[in-house]
């Protein structure tokens, strides 16, 4: 278990369990999953699909269900279809990913009547790296093909909002590109100074931007400085904003198979956060997407109590 998930799992075991409907877990890495996350006292888990395969699925893996709530649906589309609803109820706070395709789940989710708001549906991958000082945000790797650049300052803005609620000291966010000078020749240089510019009019708020910055000079001091870049985000980034999903797809799981290292993940955007977890994903990963979870559901009960005080 790495030592920032032991942080983030440690802090969220320390609220009050976030209700969560697992969506179509009929395999045993989602029950497994729900199940432990539950143990830690971080989910208070909803299963949501055809009860039989479920149990049977649980009986295979030797998982006890226990006493844990399974609301039946005849097939995923219909399970998607009612998690979605028990969010709008108000019976759940999050949904997590069980064994069907992330598009069957956010169909409901981004439907007019489901969950979206004003912002863009985005994933944040919170990444350990060893060797490397600080968790890593990483956005968006998986559900925006080719972001505009509206989408990109909203895709920006959950992903420093996700800091936050993880509680980062200083939120550095670089804007990545294969270079740092702004070249009209490579549009995502061109982006990257538009949303350092809407950071300074105050269209997206919480953090210090920079960019264009190549990977390098974001995160590696020696870098910046040889490049002689000279801003409080360049080397010392903790939040890398991709050009689009192939590059972020590729950074993050060049980052899991060659360094080494872990990378949970999250839906933002919606009127909850999104547990995407792969089968790929170790138990502790999988356990600290929920985590994460957690501390964005506690982040938005903060945010409405202090709305209601004023």
């Amino acid at each position: 278990m790495t030592s920032r998930y032991d942080r983030l799992i440690a802090a969220c075991a320390a609220l009050p369990p976030t209700s969560v409907a697992v969506v179509h877990p009929c395999d045993e890495t989602s029950l497994e999953s729900a199940v432990a996350a539950m143990r830690a006292g971080i989910i208070t888990p909803i299963l949501v699909g055809p009860q039989g395969k479920i149990r049977a699925a649980a009986e295979a893996a030797g998982i006890d269900l226990g006493t844990i709530e399974i609301v039946d649906a005849p097939h995923s589309d219909a399970a998607a279809e009612i998690a979605v609803g028990l969010v709008r109820e108000g019976r759940c706070e999050a949904l997590m990913k069980g064994s069907l395709h992330t598009d069957e789940l956010m169909r409901p989710v981004v439907a007019r009547d489901g969950l979206r708001t004003k912002r863009r549906v985005s994933h944040c991958f919170v990444m350990d790296v060893p060797g490397h000082g600080d968790a890593l945000i990483i956005s968006d790797a998986a559900v925006n093909i080719a972001p505009t650049l509206a989408e990109k300052m909203d895709i920006t803005q959950n992903a420093i909002d996700l800091a936050h609620a993880l509680k980062f000291q200083q939120v550095r966010v670089a804007i990545l590109s294969a270079m740092e000078t702004v070249n009209p020749a490579v549009p995502s240089t061109i982006e990257a100074a538009a949303l350092c510019k809407m950071a300074d009019r105050g269209q997206i708020t919480g953090a210090l931007l920079d960019g264009p910055l190549a990977l390098d000079n974001a995160i590696d001091p020696q870098a910046a400085a040889i490049k002689k870049i000279i801003s409080p985000v360049a080397g010392r980034a903790n939040v890398l904003i991709v050009p689009d999903l192939e590059a972020g797809n590729m950074l993050a799981k060049s980052l899991t198979f060659l360094a080494g290292a872990a990378a949970a993940g999250i839906v933002l955007g919606a009127r909850v956060p999104i547990i995407l977890t792969s089968r790929a994903d170790s138990l502790v990963t999988r356990i600290a997407s929920c985590a994460i979870a957690g501390l964005v559901a506690a982040e938005r009960r903060a945010q409405l109590a202090r709305a209601l005080g004023d």
